[in-house]
């Protein structure tokens, strides 16, 4: 059976935690693909502006290059608006029917699962993966979800740190991938 990984959220930037992430599930869950899906804008952060999804996607693309099992879905950027996990699901679900889907999410996130947008069917349609981050304790996910969790490769980074740094004049390297680094140097990006 084909299993497919989906890799949602904002990647703004993209940084080394998230590749971790990606390569632990790939060799963890025996994934056939792994798709990154940037969101339009987070149901969860609706106060927050992602920076401009091109930006993003770039970055993404430069952070992917050569990897040839992890794909770009932008699905969720052209439809704009909030991004709910469960349209993109959908998606998946009819576009790969006979596809074990196994749905990337940080372990604290588990305990909100149950307020997600149609989370009885969401329930049905994927298996979602819990994401350890490093020093912030994962909660039990409530029924009927479905969740495994990973064990390697967790880091503690995150986009808004990386932000952060960048905004004050601070390196990201071993951060972020290098030719994202170059990227953001170059464009002024987060500053």
């Amino acid at each position: 059976m084909e299993r497919i990984g989906l890799f949602g959220g904002s990647f703004d930037p993209v940084h080394c935690g998230h590749w971790l992430v990606a390569q632990a599930a790939l060799e963890e869950l025996q994934l056939t693909r792994l798709y990154f899906i940037p969101a339009a804008q987070s149901p969860f952060k609706p106060q927050s502006e992602p920076a401009p999804a091109a930006q993003r996607v770039r970055l993404l693309r430069l952070a992917l290059a050569g990897q040839t099992r992890c794909e770009i879905d932008t699905q969720e950027i052209l439809r704009g608006g909030m991004s709910y996990t469960i349209d993109t699901v959908r998606d998946y679900a009819r576009r790969f029917p006979r596809a074990q889907l196994c749905y990337l999410i940080g372990a604290d996130h588990l305990g909100q699962l149950s307020r997600w947008r149609a989370a009885g069917e969401l329930a049905q349609l994927t298996q979602f993966v819990a994401v350890p981050r490093p020093g912030q304790a994962g909660t039990a996910a409530p029924r009927p979800f479905r969740v495994l969790s990973l064990h390697g490769f967790p880091l503690a980074v995150s986009s808004s740190q990386v932000r952060t740094r960048i905004r004050s004049g601070l390196s990201v390297a071993g951060l972020v991938p290098p030719a994202v680094a170059e990227a953001i140097a170059r464009e002024g990006w987060y500053r």
